[in-house]
């Protein structure tokens, strides 16, 4: 079992950091921030799309965030090199992205009104972004890192749930993890981040409502009679004593895989130990069969929690990891085109039967 040491600091303009180490007392968080940042940015305000029925984020000051910069402000600080990370070496680091979609202060603010009228309506975005940087190595990968560091990174992800849910502007926590110039990575340094939406997400609302629909006609849990299905079918791609992952039936995207926790849970909070640790050598079981099917082209991809939201309607989420990968071909990349961007009418080019295939044959 790997625990975790929590030390807290805090960041030129008033952000927070926290280091999660794996042993006490490393004094991480007593080196302070020499920086001069000025005022920290503000997020801005979250905007009512009426057609939708969706809250849309306008965050302008976003545009000014680093773009492949010289000296990476994700490495640990070091002489005249000042970085987020004060620290001279850290295991993995959180703390407060200085460019944030939602929210830009510590204090909670509100959560967005319930219910809408007239045709434009906007309030200030409440809310946390943080990032969450995986290691101290720049020139590494979440797929280098050993089991016990990615066990450490999903309990900081819990830690940082269990937080963000509790402020009270919050509806629904999100960590994800982008890879690749082509998902429109500007940072190299492994890394991901955490959402926390003042309200709950689209997406999520449709699975809610999905459950919802299926609970009704058969009493039976959508999430459960999925992965029953999906263990019968030929798209498995790994599994242990507590996980599955699978390419779905109605996949999306050309390479996507699913990871589910064999028993229900709300969100990372409530994940056993030792289902993280179990979790680990899988999730990197097929990080590397991703980078293995097309030889010589590292995969990217797109990586993120599906947690439950905070509140109503808490009891018919469940926890899943979603990989997405745009990879169609060697050298080879899909384009949302105007179907799926504009239309939301996806298609798929490879096949999921045959990138699950791919997938499994890599290793």
């Amino acid at each position: 079992m790997t625990s975790f040491h929590l030390e807290t600091g805090g960041l030129a303009d008033g952000r927070q950091i926290l280091y999660f180490n794996t042993a006490p007392d490393a004094g991480r968080a007593s080196f302070a921030d020499k920086r001069d940042l000025g005022d920290r940015v503000s997020a801005g305000e979250i905007r009512y799309d009426v057609l939708r029925d969706e809250w849309v984020a306008v965050s302008a000051g976003r545009s000014n965030r680093p773009t492949l910069p010289v000296a990476c402000p994700l490495c640990p600080s070091g002489g005249d090199e000042l970085t987020e990370v004060p620290a001279p070496d850290y295991e993995v680091a959180v703390f407060e992205n200085r460019f944030p979609s939602f929210g830009g202060c510590s204090e909670p603010g509100p959560l967005p009104p319930a219910e809408v009228t007239g045709m434009e309506t906007a309030v200030p975005a409440s809310g946390r972004c943080e990032v969450v940087v995986f290691s101290d190595d720049h020139d590494s990968s979440l797929v280098d890192l050993s089991p016990e560091r990615v066990a450490l990174i999903v309990r900081a992800q819990a830690q940082r749930t269990a937080a963000l849910s509790a402020r009270g502007d919050i509806a629904q926590v999100f960590p994800f993890e982008n890879r690749g110039v082509e998902v429109g990575v500007t940072l190299h340094h492994p890394h991901g981040q955490i959402y926390g939406y003042p309200y709950v997400t689209p997406q999520t609302r449709k699975y809610l409502d999905a459950n919802k629909r299926h609970r009704a006609a058969t009493g039976r849990d959508l999430f459960d009679d999925v992965i029953a299905s999906e263990r019968r079918g030929p798209r498995v791609i790994a599994e242990n004593e507590h996980w599955i992952a699978f390419t779905p039936y109605a996949a999306r995207w050309p390479f996507e895989v699913h990871f589910y926790p064999n028993e229900r849970f709300a969100d990372l909070t409530e994940l056993p130990d030792a289902h993280i640790d179990s979790f680990a050598p899988l999730y990197l079981e097929v990080l590397k069969r991703c980078d293995a099917a097309y030889p010589g082209e590292q995969m990217p991809y797109m990586a993120g929690w599906h947690q439950a939201p905070v509140g109503e309607d808490r009891e018919f989420g469940r926890l899943r990891l979603e990989l997405v990968s745009i990879r169609r071909g060697a050298g080879k990349v899909k384009f949302l085109a105007s179907s799926e961007s504009v239309m939301g009418g996806w298609v798929h080019d490879l096949g999921p039967e045959t990138a699950a295939d791919m997938l499994k044959g890599a290793l």
